[in-house]
């Protein structure tokens, strides 16, 4: 059985070789925040929070934090949410829902009066 942490707009999976709190700062850290902002959101200090990221960039063979989302990404561990909702509207477009379609109305059609006026002529002097 493979279970899921979810945090904001991403989706990590235990079992693939990050332990569950480093799983759950390392999807913190996906979405933007600090170290002080996630040790805040967890209760905890912010050098736990440090320490747990650094234990998970050596677990995925990574120095630096953008990489080890990166290299996260790669190996299936975390997923932004966006993919499986992609996921989910291809699946209803496959099978042929109706109840995602929505119906629009036919735009009006518009149309402009337009009118041609001519200058008048001028008289011509000849002198």
């Amino acid at each position: 059985m493979d279970a899921t942490i979810i945090s904001g707009a991403w989706k990590g999976h235990l079992g693939r070789g990050l332990a569950p709190r480093e799983l759950q700062y390392l999807l913190s850290s996906a979405q933007g925040k600090t170290a002080k902002e996630i040790a805040r959101q967890y209760d905890v200090a912010a050098c736990t929070v440090a320490k747990r990221l650094s234990c998970a960039m050596f677990k995925l063979g990574v120095t630096r934090q953008t990489a080890m989302i990166a290299e996260a990404m790669r190996r299936q561990i975390i997923s932004p949410m966006c993919f499986v909702l992609a996921a989910l509207i291809a699946m209803h477009a496959m099978i042929g829902d109706e109840s995602m379609r929505r119906d629009r109305r036919v735009p009006e059609r518009r149309t402009a009066q337009v009118r041609v006026t001519r200058r008048a002529e001028q008289p011509v002097l000849l002198a």
